[in-house]
Formats: C-alpha cells, structure tokens, sequence
C-alpha cells in the first residue's frame, strides 16, 4: 500500500485501520500510535452477528448452506424467520451443539448402511462360491476371472462423467499399485480355497486385513483409531481367533498325519494370511486417493488388473478349467458378481469417511453371516467355539455401529461452557 504523496513527508505518521463487515477505512494522524482512550470503545469492531452476516452475502458461504437451508426457506422467507431472544443464548447454545452431532449422524447413516450392506453381500459370496465349486464344480479362480472380466462394463461410469478411466494425471501409478494390490488378494484369497476350508480362508483374511489395515494406516497415513474403535477391533479380532480354534475332534485324531496334506494346508494358510496383506494395503492406498479417485474408476482398476492376474494364478496353480453348461450355474454366477459389485462399492465409499481397520473391521460381521446362511443352504452345525466367537464378532461390530450413530442427548458441560465464552468474549 503507498501512502498519498503529501503524506509520504511525514514519516513518523500511523495509519489507524477499522474494519467493518462491509467497508474497510483507514485514517492517518500525525499523532502517536492509536490506542482506544477512556471514553472510546470498540462499537467500530465488527460483532460475531454482523460477520455471521457479512459471510451470508458471499457467494461460498450461500453454496456451502444452500442444500442445508432449504426446509426453512421452502414455506418462509430468510428474513421472516423467527430469531432467539438474546437472553435464551444457553438454550440456543445447546440446540446448535445438538443440531452439529445430529447432522454428522444423519451424513453417517448412508455410509454405514452401505458397509452393513456390504458385509451381507460378502456373506452372501462366501456361500455362492462354495456352492458353485461343490455343485457345478466351477474353480474359484475361474470364478474370479468371470467376475473381473464380467466387472469390466464398468468402465462406462469414468466415461460418462468424462474422466480418464485409468486415473487422473500423476496419479496413475498410484492407482495401477492399488489395482494390483486389490486383485493380488483376491488371487490369493480364492486360491486357498483350494487348500483349506471357505470358512478358515474368510475367517483368516478378514483377521489379518483388518490387524494389518489399523498398522498401515498409521505408519503410512498417520491416521489413527479412537480408544472406543480399538476396544471394539480387538473385541471382533478375539472373535475371529475363536472361530479359527480346532475343535475337540480334531485335536483328538491318532491317526498320523499325512505331510502332503500338513503343507497344503499351510501353504492355504499362508495364501489368505497374504491376501489380508494385500488387501491391507489396497485400503489404504485408496484411503490416500479418495478425493482423487471415483469409485468406478477404482472398479474398473481392480477388474482390468484382475482379468490379467486371475489367468496367470490360474496357470501357475495349474486349475483346470470348467466351463458353466446350465442356466442355473450362469445364474449363479450374476448373482456371484452382483454381490462382489455390490461388496466392493459399499466398502470403497465408507474409505472415503471412515479408518480403512474400522471398515475392514465392519465387513467382520460376514462370518457370522455365512454361518447362518450355511444353516440353511447347506446343513452344518457349528461348533460351541464358533458360536461364541460370532457372538463375540456380532457384539463388536454391534457397538462400533451404536457409538457411530447414536446421538448425543446430552451436551458436555465444559463443551458448553467454552462455546459460549466465545460468545460471551469482547474479542470477536
């Protein structure tokens, strides 16, 4: 700012500035310094109301409130609205502390629906695959490679909205490493569904994806978890290790084991403890990519880079190949991939709002889920060790989601107490 030329002479003049929410005036003395004398005040400071005001009249503040202010003005006009009395300032204090927690609730609901959502479709894709693999003697990997190749018309989503279907520039990388580690884990996932059981395959990616996600993110996002989200992780993580305990039988067996089997199982083992690594890794590489990222996009990824892995497991692991001949496999197979769709957006949405470990965590409530869908497609009573563990799970997943979205009724009295002595504070 240059000072008029007559008063450049002056070099020991102050400039005395008011500022009001809508002019800015500034006056020159010759005088010391300004300060506020006896008798003078700050009635030229703006007050909280007239910058309330003045932010009303600018044109970001009318897009962030217009979608929020619309059930008021829908009937009446802003200025006939009726305002609080200054004297009710703590119940007014109250209801807007209120109204903060109840609007986070409500924007919440969706997200949580959708991973409520997307652990039943997971439920669902457990039973469908050991159905279609005991029934119609599809492979898993085969099955996989329907999937991603069948997901691939997802591609039509980037397109439309005009966006580059592998990502936007500078991030492609990026994306190309999600994609991989997404379709690794479920190579991995569904090959060792050739080695051991569907139940202990789930169980033990979910377990070791939802461990690894909560030390990832923290390490590479610095992202952290909240005490009650921790107690409640560890409370489902409990859960699944008690699903996975053998049972009486099986510790009771004489007869000596045979090394072939003892190493395929181990080998089943270690493939779905790998693919909970990867998918670990796949959460929270989106997790850093969420405002860069759609989710058809991120869907398009995982299906291009899974019909090129899918036939190189297949090949490697030397699978045979079956081809579905009925109407009843084909149809099984859509509702196979519709479910996998259906999983994979409820999951990569809640990413965008939630800790991937607390959405992995969520997508526990699967295995008790498939416990109860094998009761009625195909008759298997549990053992007392996995009843309790589901239990376990189901009380886990029960209370992130109750401590989530229930409201607050009652504001914290010291959260009171400092919101309004800002309100009550002379420097506004």
């Amino acid at each position: 700012f240059q000072l008029p030329p007559k008063k450049q002479q002056f070099l020991y003049q102050f400039k005395r500035v008011k500022i009001h929410p809508h002019t800015v005036t500034a006056q020159y003395a010759t005088r010391a310094p300004y300060s506020p004398q006896p008798d003078e005040g700050y009635d030229d400071a703006p007050s909280f109301e007239d910058f309330g005001s003045f932010l009303e009249e600018t044109s970001d503040k009318k897009r962030l409130t217009e979608g929020k202010k619309w059930p008021l003005t829908l009937f009446t006009s802003k200025d006939s609205a009726p305002k609080a009395p200054k004297g009710s300032s703590s119940k007014g204090v109250g209801e807007q502390l209120a109204s903060f927690g109840e609007a986070s609730v409500s924007a919440s609901r969706l997200t949580w629906l959708g991973l409520l959502g997307a652990g039943l479709a997971h439920a669902v894709l457990i039973v469908l695959t050991r159905v279609a693999s005991e029934q119609f003697k599809l492979g898993p990997l085969f099955l996989l490679l329907v999937r991603s190749v069948l997901q691939l018309i997802s591609i039509a989503v980037p397109l439309q909205k005009g966006e580059n279907p592998f990502g936007p520039s500078g991030y492609r990388l990026h994306l190309l490493f999600y994609g991989i580690a997404y379709s690794l884990s479920l190579c991995c996932a569904y090959s060792s569904l050739t080695f051991i059981s569907n139940g202990n395959a789930t169980t033990t990616w979910r377990l070791m994806t939802t461990a690894l996600s909560a030390i990832l993110a923290f390490l590479l996002l610095e992202e952290r978890l909240g005490l009650t989200d921790v107690i409640s992780i560890i409370a489902g993580l409990f859960g699944l290790g008690l699903v996975l305990l053998p049972t009486v039988d099986e510790y009771n067996v004489d007869t000596p084991s045979d090394p072939v089997v003892f190493w395929k199982g181990a080998f089943g083992w270690s493939l779905s403890a790998l693919a909970g690594l990867w998918m670990a890794l796949a959460l929270v590489g989106y997790r850093s990519l969420k405002e860069k990222v759609g989710v058809g996009t991120a869907l398009f990824t995982v299906s291009w880079t899974g019909c090129i892995l899918s036939p190189a497991t297949l090949a490697l692991l030397q699978e045979g190949w079956s081809w579905p001949m009925s109407a009843q496999a084909w149809g099984l197979i859509l509702g196979l991939v519709t479910c996998s769709v259906a999983a994979f957006l409820g999951m990569t949405h809640a990413l965008t709002r939630l800790h991937p470990a607390i959405v992995s965590a969520s997508q526990t409530v699967e295995v008790p889920l498939a416990m109860l869908l094998y009761l009625a497609v195909l008759p298997e009573p549990p053992s007392a060790l996995e009843i309790i563990g589901n239990v376990f799970v189901l009380i886990s997943v029960s209370w992130m989601v109750a401590m989530k979205l229930l409201p607050s009724r009652v504001v914290p009295r010291r959260q009171r107490e400092e919101y309004e002595e800002i309100l009550d504070s002379p420097i506004k």
